[in-house]
């Protein structure tokens, strides 16, 4: 052994000379090791030659890297620096990434933190500067479909550890990186939609600090105007993730505020309005709120107000004046009416898919805008539609009254009478037409389904029926059919029907109307569906019972009775219907359920107790107690929807004020909104001004006191502070001005304001 390692060393040595200069004497010194880098952590002796020099060569490999980061053993890591560098490799290199989803060490250390800390870490981010791979590092992201864009930033921001994200962000970490795999995109089953964005992500998962530190940060701030891949901003996603539960909405609401308030303050009140960027969709964060139903984020939106004079112009209501329990508030109706396209209100309204429909047309100010058109316009116009319907309805009972009976169609004679007739048919149809145009106009806006038949009722639907059955009339007429006559009453008594479509112009009639619709729908069409499956079981049992050779004898015996005395007329031979008729047993069987039954019972029957046990049978199931739940379900069902009527019934009585809107002049809808909204400007705002809408409300529980904002002595708030034309001349809030402004309240002209 000595020999041999004798004949190694002098070969050594012998290339050694043969290179000659400075190497080899180096190489010839007394000393057994080299001095260490400065940038190493390992001692390394004898870098070509020694034992170490190979273990740095074969020693780390993905899997142990892996190993030390999930462990969060940085001593594992000594000398990978080393070994990189050596081997002109990266963490970031194919050998150090997982090849099935593209994750690497650094995002495995983040995933397995323990205690909020992972001292491997700082050492990779260190090993990736020093190899000038930091930013790749970084910035790596998943590649898998599942996962793929999430990046470390996201890791650490869902980890919720500040001190690694804040340490990421000062090393580069993309602030706008976006992670869209399926597993965070919406309505993708397993999996969080937060927004793909690593400032959404923090809002989502309520981290106001890390959210200020993404936004202020001095490295590389995040732009809360960012869209993702569905065009939602920030704002848009916490409306997405909000929920009805009262500690949801604050925590979200507070996040909403903060991140409005935060831009507002870095971009200095600059033109891009965070709340009115649209997603792909076209819809603004308030929009969204009213198109998903989020009742407590969406009535804290209506109500936000800034008592800051700062953030003044980010409210959307201002308190005017408070006087005692009197609250006179304007509210900013930017997006809200039906003056811009799908405003607030035509979502709510005609959005059949929303939830919480009929409570969020309760909150300020929907509800006394909604008053408002009533008062103002619609009620008036209720009222003639109404009118011209009992007209029509008159017509067309007196045309289907008066008809021609034999074969049609029948030719206009000339007299009075006929020509009358004749025009009443055609009134008649041309008003079915109206009613089907109409109808097929609001169910391509607002599609019918079951759920929407709760709370829209089936009016239009009763409508629809209606006119196609006299347009079918019609049709049979023309082609000489007197199949015509059942189609033309059967459209009559729909037409009659459909006025109880105007019992929404009065309140108790229209919650009359509406909990007689719920019972329809609800305990009335259950107890249809088992009354007709008992009812047509015991008829076609009941038929199944009777003898047919006993009534096969009597017709014998009924042909062979002499006729008597005849006058060349045949006599009429009438047979009494029996039980082996299902239609006759069906409906002998629906007049016992309702107790008016005929107790003659038949004497064709093979089996009569088999027969009567069917009968009693049927009688205790149905008439006995399937009548008399019916009746304590119904009895039920009307205290429990008390309460909801009435919101349903506002809500069709919107949906009535919004069809009637639509059909009036574009120069008159312009004319009844600027007649009802005040215009306000503020102070160092360049854009133009808004529109509000002043709300007088009256609120027991929150006095003058509670109030955090100055109020002047007389009833008005101070951010009312430019006269207007018309008070120029005096003080605005004068008393007999504000008398005159009280009286002249309902007329009142559009007015500019300065806030």
């Amino acid at each position: 052994m000595d020999t041999s390692h004798k004949g190694n060393q002098k070969d050594k040595d012998e290339a050694g000379e043969e290179k000659g200069g400075l190497d080899w004497l180096l190489k010839n010194k007394d000393s057994e090791t080299n001095p260490e880098p400065m940038d190493s952590n390992v001692l390394v002796s004898r870098l070509q030659n020694s034992p170490t020099s190979i273990y740095c060569r074969s020693a780390f490999t993905r899997d142990k890297v892996f190993k030390a980061a999930s462990q969060g053993d940085a001593a594992h890591l000594s000398g990978l620096l080393d070994y990189l560098r050596l081997n002109d490799k990266r963490l970031t290199s194919p050998d150090f990434i997982d090849e099935t989803n593209g994750k690497t060490a650094l995002l495995k250390a983040l995933l397995n933190l323990k205690d909020g800390k992972n001292d491997t870490i700082k050492v990779l981010i260190d090993i990736a500067e020093k190899t000038m791979d930091l930013d790749n590092l970084i910035n790596a992201a998943y590649t898998d479909p599942c996962y793929k864009g999430q990046t470390a930033l996201h890791v650490a921001i869902e980890r919720r550890s500040f001190d690694y994200v804040k340490l990421l962000v000062q090393k580069g970490a993309d602030v706008q990186a976006t992670a869209n795999g399926t597993f965070f995109q919406p309505n993708a089953g397993l999996g969080f939609y937060f927004g793909e964005l690593p400032l959404s992500l923090a809002a989502c998962t309520n981290q106001p600090e890390m959210v200020s530190f993404l936004m202020e940060n001095q490295y590389r701030r995040a732009d809360p105007t960012e869209r993702d891949s569905q065009g939602n901003t920030v704002l848009h996603i916490l409306v997405v993730i909000a929920d009805d539960n009262t500690e949801n909405t604050e925590v979200v609401a507070s996040m909403y505020d903060r991140i409005l308030v935060q831009h507002y303050k870095l971009s200095k009140g600059g033109r891009v309005q965070l709340e009115s960027i649209e997603n792909n969709e076209g819809l603004t964060p308030l929009k969204l709120a009213a198109k998903l139903g989020k009742i407590g984020l969406f009535s804290h939106m209506l109500n936000r107000e800034f008592m800051d004079e700062e953030m003044r112009p980010l409210s959307r209501k201002f308190t005017e004046w408070v006087y005692g329990p009197v609250h006179s508030s304007l509210y900013d109706m930017s997006s809200m009416d039906t003056d811009e396209n799908n405003s607030v209100l035509e979502i709510i309204i005609f959005g059949s898919e929303i939830p919480n429909r009929p409570e969020m047309l309760q909150i300020e100010p929907l509800r006394s805008l909604l008053q408002d058109k009533w008062k103002r316009f619609a009620s008036k116009f209720f009222l003639m539609n109404f009118s011209f319907y009992l007209m029509y309805l008159a017509i067309f009972t007196t045309v289907a009254f008066y008809r021609k009976d034999g074969q049609p169609p029948f030719p206009v004679e000339n007299i009075p009478v006929d020509h009358f007739r004749c025009l009443g048919e055609i009134i008649s149809i041309l008003g079915a037409a109206r009613f089907l145009y109409k109808t097929i106009s609001i169910f391509r806006r607002n599609p019918p389904n079951i759920r929407a038949l709760f709370t829209d009722g089936f009016s239009e639907i009763l409508f629809f029926l209606q006119a196609i059955l006299l347009l079918m009339c019609a049709v049979l007429y023309f082609c000489g059919r007197r199949e015509y006559v059942g189609l033309l009453v059967l459209s009559l008594a729909l037409a009659w029907m459909n006025v109880l479509y105007y019992t929404r112009g009065s309140r108790q009639l229209g919650i009359y109307n509406v909990m007689m619709q719920r019972i329809i729908l609800g305990d009335l069409l259950h107890f249809l569906c088992v009354y007709i499956v008992l009812l047509f079981g015991f008829s076609a049992a009941i038929c199944t019972l009777i003898d047919d050779s006993a009534d096969a004898n009597t017709k014998q015996s009924n042909a062979t009775v002499p006729r008597g005395r005849s006058f060349d007329v045949e006599t009429f031979k009438c047979k009494k219907p029996n039980y082996d008729d299902i239609r006759f047993t069906t409906l002998e069987l629906l007049k016992f359920t309702i107790g008016m039954g005929d107790l003659e019972f038949t004497d064709h029957v093979q089996y009569k107790e088999v027969f009567y046990i069917l009968l009693i049978c049927y009688i205790v199931l149905t008439y006995i107690l399937m009548l008399n739940m019916l009746i304590a379900l119904m009895g039920s069902t009307v205290q429990r929807i008390s309460e909801q009527s009435e919101t349903i019934w506002n809500l069709q009585r919107a949906f009535t004020i919004l069809d009637m809107e639509r059909t009036l002049p574009r120069w008159l809808r312009a004319k009844l909104h600027s007649r009802a909204l005040e215009m306000v400007c503020f102070r160092n705002d360049q854009d133009k001004a808004r529109r509000f809408f002043r709300v007088t409300e009256m609120k027991w529980k929150k006095w003058r006191s509670d109030l955090g904002t100055e109020l002047k002595e007389g009833p008005v708030n101070h951010i009312m502070n430019a006269p207007t034309h018309r008070e120029r001349s005096g003080n605005r809030w004068d008393l007999n001005v504000l008398l005159q402004r009280i009286r002249s309240g309902r007329h009142r002209q559009e007015d500019n304001y300065v806030l």
